[in-house]
């Protein structure tokens, strides 16, 4: 038995080995930083808020078409061509990060109590749902954009109401990770209140 264990542990060894650079991707070059969207406004700290059940809001993370379902950022190059940004990459998917940014601009710019979808524990109130349609580059303009489809649902699903929300930055330079970076974080927010506005209350 103890020479058994003497042949065993190098293999064991050699095998962990070889799972471990398959599953990290040893030779691959990380980005040199994460991008992230930073709120230009938020909900000040210690402000409590109450709402009847049917009166909250629950914000759900938007669905998104398969080229924004990834953590680097699009570059729409005519009509059929998209590339992603060298070097770009969210530190999250993007319609995580924008879901969270609609929550905290509404609860800062209106009264109303926001719930993520993974807080309510009986009916959710209002819901906005909707796609995240547009966020990356276009470069035929060289601007970022972010296109919004909108779908409120009353409490209990017996309306819907949709609206469309789109806004384009100047990227003001080169197509490169830190201007778009701030490009599409400028215009995420500018999409962020004008839903807040929308919404009101």
């Amino acid at each position: 038995m103890p020479m058994m264990r003497t042949f065993c542990t190098p293999l064991l060894v050699a095998i962990a080995a070889v799972t471990l650079s398959g599953c990290i991707g040893l030779g691959s070059k990380p980005p040199p930083f994460l991008l992230t969207l930073d709120p230009a406004a938020a909900p000040q700290s210690g402000t409590a808020r109450t709402a009847a059940e049917a009166a909250t809001l629950t914000i759900l993370i938007p669905t998104a078409p398969q080229k924004l379902r990834t953590t680097r950022i699009p570059v729409q190059q005519d009509d059929t061509s998209v590339t992603y940004v060298k070097d770009a990459q969210w530190v999250e998917a993007p319609q995580r990060l924008f879901q969270r940014l609609v929550s905290e601009t509404v609860a800062a710019h209106t009264s109303r109590v926001v719930l993520d979808e993974g807080q309510y524990l009986t009916a959710p109130g209002e819901q906005l749902a909707g796609q995240l349609m547009e966020f990356g580059v276009d470069a035929r303009s060289n601007e970022a954009v972010v296109a919004y489809q909108a779908m409120l649902v009353s409490a209990g699903g017996k309306t819907v109401t949709q609206r469309r929300f789109e806004v384009r930055e100047a990227i003001g330079g080169k197509v490169e990770a830190k201007p778009v970076g701030e490009a599409l974080t400028r215009a995420a927010n500018k999409v962020a209140a004008d839903v807040a506005g929308w919404l009101g209350g």
